[in-house]
């Protein structure tokens, strides 16, 4: 937190799990017909995200799913890497949820989709704990926590710690 800037809670630990839970519903959803889903969360923030809407989907529903890690490069974003590494073949016919925490340019959202699009798969849907609806990409979420106006000089913070979980508005 920066000093003197003011801080307001958006969303306290139990609002999250919320969400996440409004999203695993809508997942199943727009999915209730598949066998298998992968679900891919983006480094740190957006993997939390991505293990917690697994949990929901599990405790809600029979779709078998598989957990990925994808991280973006910040400073080459062409440079994606997944964690463990799929083959084309091992992604075809399948459905893909990309997980992030929080939308900012659209830039990392755009750039994690690159190790699907070579594949032939049934679908990729993305999931958002906060859109900030500041989008320079062409990207949009199909599943959103929480949208929010904010100003370009606002910053929001997702904090996974235990018993400090929370989002904020900086």
């Amino acid at each position: 937190m920066g000093k003197g800037k003011p801080t307001t809670l958006l969303l306290n630990s139990r609002q999250i799990q919320q969400r996440i839970d409004r999203l695993a519903y809508q997942v199943y959803e727009d999915n209730f017909e598949q066998q298998d889903l992968i679900i891919a969360g983006i480094a740190k923030s957006g993997f939390v995200v991505a293990e917690r809407l697994q949990a929901a989907l599990t405790k809600i529903c029979p779709i078998k799913t598989e957990l990925i890690e994808i991280e973006v490069d910040k400073e080459n974003p062409t440079k994606v890497g997944m964690e463990p590494a799929m083959s084309k073949q091992s992604l075809k016919n399948k459905v893909v949820i990309v997980v992030d925490d929080v939308l900012n340019s659209g830039k990392t959202l755009i750039y994690s989709l690159r190790p699907f699009l070579d594949a032939d798969m049934r679908k990729i849907r993305t999931v958002l704990l906060v859109d900030r609806d500041h989008k320079r990409y062409p990207v949009e979420a199909d599943y959103v926590g929480i949208t929010l106006s904010t100003t370009l000089q606002e910053h929001i913070r997702v904090d996974f710690t235990p018993g400090k979980e929370a989002v904020y508005l900086e």
